[in-house]
Parts: structure tokens; sequence; C-alpha cells
């Protein structure tokens, strides 16, 4: 019997990363089974910090190994990690399995753009060792070729959770309670440069002075960029996190979802959006046109292409239910189970 260890780390701060985490975790067994000619044992490390309260069952010193060389990182993934095992490190401020190493890799923003969290230092080196390196766009796969010297990277797109596809439209009452009346384009995730918020910021009262009715809602964690840049623009609503139960309903609920980043490794609010039935307004850049396609408005990332997209996006055009349509059929590629399955085959050939 093979075993195969799925290693993450706890966080207070779930985002797209640890969805996927999740997803493909919840799934590995049937994976495998379904496309590995033998018997597997998933096993789960999650590990946290000395004294960190958050669940997990493995207690390691993260700062130390974040900041740590690669010869002292490898003797910690020697003793914490079983003996033969196919390791798949889904953080990589873990340290290194000695054999079948398989990292994930969603991006290099950590190595492009300043204002995001620095890169573990000795990432590259072990991503260039690594038996096997999943990306999860071709776009991202590129990227990591280019940039870092990874060889031969293995492509395995998300997927989006069925429970988007099956979304009610929040009724008005929950709405309210989140500050929101009347109809809404929604922007989710974070807010560091890249995101391009500040295009976004530009565009709105463009888009504000032509459909006065319309509300600009932004969820997710507080970020004084993103208070900055909305704080004082009429018709805005900034929301912080969303409970998880509330975020499908709420991207159902809304006129429009905009993705307006300047690079993204996947773009899973895109794929959310499509799922939900919405009209999608993603910027033509890095792999958002990859997982759009023809389901969305792609635009380049300025102030007037964004406010114009939106404004079809939400005029009632007879071609942007045609589009909505598109939209949840390429969304429909995309499932948990088949991004589980090419992740097996990675597993399985490792073994």
């Amino acid at each position: 019997m093979s075993t195969l260890v799925i290693a993450t780390s706890a966080t207070g701060t779930p985002m797209g990363a640890q969805v996927y985490q999740e997803e493909v975790a919840a799934r590995a067994s049937a994976a495998l089974a379904a496309v590995a000619g033998h018997d597997w044992r998933v096993e789960r490390i999650v590990a946290r910090s000395l004294r960190s309260p958050l669940p997990g069952n493995r207690r390691l010193p993260m700062g130390y190994l974040a900041g740590a060389g690669p010869g002292a990182r490898a003797a910690v993934g020697r003793l914490l990690y079983p003996r033969g095992a196919v390791v798949h490190r889904m953080n990589l401020e873990l340290p290194p399995a000695p054999a079948a190493d398989v990292i994930t890799l969603h991006d290099v923003v950590a190595w492009k753009f300043d204002d995001e969290s620095p890169p573990v230092p000795a990432a590259a080196e072990e991503a260039r060792r690594a038996a096997a390196v999943i990306c999860v766009s071709r776009f991202s796969a590129e990227e990591a070729v280019n940039l870092l010297g990874i060889s031969e990277p293995h492509v395995v797109h998300n997927g989006v959770h069925e429970r988007f596809f099956d979304a009610a439209p929040l009724p008005p009452a929950a709405l309210s309670r989140l500050g929101i009346t009347g109809p809404y384009v929604l922007t989710a995730g974070g807010a560091s440069r890249r995101k391009n918020l500040e295009g976004l910021a530009v565009a709105w009262p463009k888009i504000r002075s032509s459909r006065p009715d319309l509300t600009l809602v932004l969820s997710g964690p507080e970020h004084p960029r993103r208070t900055a840049l909305f704080k004082d623009l009429p018709g805005v609503r900034l929301v912080g996190r969303v409970a998880d139960d509330l975020v499908p309903g709420l991207i159902a609920a809304a006129s429009a979802v905009v993705v307006p980043s300047l690079y993204e490794g996947f773009g899973l609010p895109a794929l959310e959006g499509m799922a939900a039935g919405v009209p999608v307004v993603a910027a033509d850049t890095s792999s958002l046109p990859e997982v759009v396609g023809d389901g969305g408005v792609l635009v380049e990332p300025t102030p007037d292409a964004l406010a114009a997209g939106t404004l079809w996006a939400t005029s009632g055009d007879a071609e942007v239910a045609a589009l909505v349509a598109r939209g949840r059929a390429r969304a429909s590629e995309f499932t948990w189970e088949r991004s589980a399955e090419g992740h097996a085959r990675v597993w399985a050939s490792l073994a």
C-alpha cells in the first residue's frame, strides 16, 4: 500500500488557496481509487505554530522554518513525514519531503510584487528539486518556468463547487443585514496592487453616473488600501469578510461580478460568478482569459474599459443572457472531481 500525505498549514483567514487544499484533500482518496492501480492510504498533516490556537495535528516552529536554509528545512522534513510517502505540500512554508516531494504553485506573486507576502527564501530552490510541481493554470506554469526555472510543471486547473450552480440569490432581508439594498455589482478578494482596485475606483464614478441605481459591493478582508480608495465614493458598500455559507447567494444576487485584476494565478471569483449564472466582467490579463474563455466579458484593465464592460453586462441586453449561458456551461467543465483526478495522476506516477 502506498501513502499520500497532504500537508497544509492552519490559517485563521482562509482564502482561495485554502478552498483549493480542502476541496482536493476531500476528494483525494476517491480520485486515487479512480486512477491508480493499487491501494492508497491518505493522511493529512495540518501544521500550526508552537503557540497557535488554530486547529491542527502538528506543531512546528513556523516562523523559524519560513526563513531557514535548505539544509535545516530538509532535516525537519525528514522528521515530519512518513518514510516512503508521497508528500504533497500545499504551503511552501512547510519543509520539503526527502523523496517524493510534490508542491502546488498557485502563482509567483511573492517573487513579482513587493506588496505581497515575501517568498520563502528556500522555496524556489526546493521547487526546482521537487519530484513534481502542480500549477493551477497554463499561465502560472509558464511563469514558473520563466521566472523560477521550474522544469515541466503539471497543469491541473482548479474546480468550482457545485453549490454555486445551485445558489439561490440572497433574499432582500439577508442583503439588508449586509447593508446592501437594490441592484449591485460585486468584487471579491484581496486588495494588493495587482488586484487593480485603483482602476475600479476610477471606473466606478463613470458607472454610477450612468446607473445611479447600482451599488458597488466589495467583499474581502479589511485592508487600508481598499478603504482609502472607496470610502468616499458614492454608492459603495464594503462588507468585509462574508460568512462562507452566504457567499454563493451573495454572488447569485449580484447584477454582475467584476474581476479587474492585473495578475491572477487562476481567478476563482470569475469562475464562481459564471457558475452562479451572473454576468462576469474580467480583465483580459494573466490567467483570466484561460479560465473565463467566452463565458464572460474580457476587457482591458483600464477604468474606461471596466466601466464600459460593466455597463453592458448590467444593461439587460439580450446578448447578456447568452453570455451567462455560456459562462455556466464553461464553469461546468471545471469540477473539483476532475481537478482531484488530475492531482491523483501526478501522485500515482511517483509511488
